[in-house]
């Protein structure tokens, strides 16, 4: 499948009735302890989700849930797929969960070390052949032409990501930044229609940041792919985000634009904190819930000289 792009400032039109993936009071328990606890959201097709709270508050074991590696006791997790079918994720395989078109990154990198960023991506595109193990061994025509097919796709996302440079680099030698941008084209090599990015700007510098932010509007935009992102930086967050969901010991406790949830008192108290979204969405820390001390001043930003 090659890469179809579309002019780089369209955006997908997002259609709120059109949900590529639903989530139905999931509660997933360990024992004693509740992981979550009758969560629900709505991605949009088209559209970037993203999910933040405090560490601990759930978010990562919501994409193990969604994408098969933990199975909920309770709820419904449903995906739509392009030609309206619906599909229950609950319980499926990883594997199978990724066949039906559902791809991820993880918090902690896992890519193949010893392999090239080449083969890295090959692999996963690899997961779309339908030639089996005899007509590979044998070379058949139609394992060739897979084979050429794959390695057409992973050199077209290692061009997409910035990486068609460093084709035959080990996995392990390229820069952090570097490995998160392949681990991203590695998950599109699975031709997903919603990709689960878990803390992509995590241990990455301000430049590889800014990178990121154009990467993921483009993989939304360009390729039309739905995206659930979990992150700590709220700055990416509020600049790609349509809609944020924020979650706090398991529960949902706000869902909206990114500037609803910047002024939710109960969002503001449990995360972002009242000067963080004062200086955020300029408002005052009176307004986001917040009392000032007297005569205290606005922090100060950085590389903003003070008056």
């Amino acid at each position: 499948m090659s890469i179809t792009t579309t002019k780089a400032d369209d955006r997908p039109r997002v259609d709120p009735g059109d949900q590529v993936m639903r989530v139905r009071g999931v509660t997933l328990r360990f024992g004693g302890l509740v992981g979550l606890s009758d969560v629900a959201l709505d991605l949009h097709r088209g559209e970037i989700l993203a999910v933040i709270g405090p560490n601990g508050a759930g978010k990562t074991s919501l994409f193990n849930s969604l994408t098969g590696m933990y199975v909920p006791q309770e709820g419904t997790i449903v995906l739509r797929d392009r030609s309206g079918g619906e599909h229950s994720l609950l319980g499926r395989k990883p594997h199978l969960v990724n066949r039906l078109g559902v791809a991820r990154t993880f918090q902690n990198i896992r890519l193949f070390g010893a392999l090239t960023a080449l083969e890295n991506v090959k692999i996963a595109a690899e997961t779309r052949q339908k030639s089996g193990p005899v007509s590979i061994m044998l070379g058949l025509p139609n394992a060739r032409r897979e084979d050429r097919e794959s390695d057409r796709r992973a050199l077209e996302l290692l061009h997409f990501v910035g990486l068609d440079g460093l084709l035959n680099e080990l996995a392990a030698s390229l820069s952090y930044g570097q490995q998160r941008s392949l681990e991203i084209a590695r998950a599109l090599a699975t031709d997903p229609q919603v990709l689960l990015l878990d803390e992509p700007a995590a241990g990455t510098n301000p430049t590889e940041k800014l990178d990121l932010e154009v990467l993921i509007r483009r993989i939304n935009r360009e390729l039309g792919i739905s995206v659930l992102l979990i992150e700590h930086d709220m700055r990416l967050v509020m600049s790609v985000a349509d809609r944020v969901t924020v979650l706090n010991f398991g529960k949902v406790i706000a869902s909206g634009s990114p500037a609803e949830v910047q002024r939710d008192p109960e969002v503001v108290a449990a995360y972002l904190g009242a000067e963080m979204a004062a200086e955020m969405t300029g408002a005052t820390q009176a307004e986001v819930g917040g009392v000032p001390e007297e005569g205290s001043v606005p922090a100060q930003r950085d590389g903003e000289e003070q008056r």
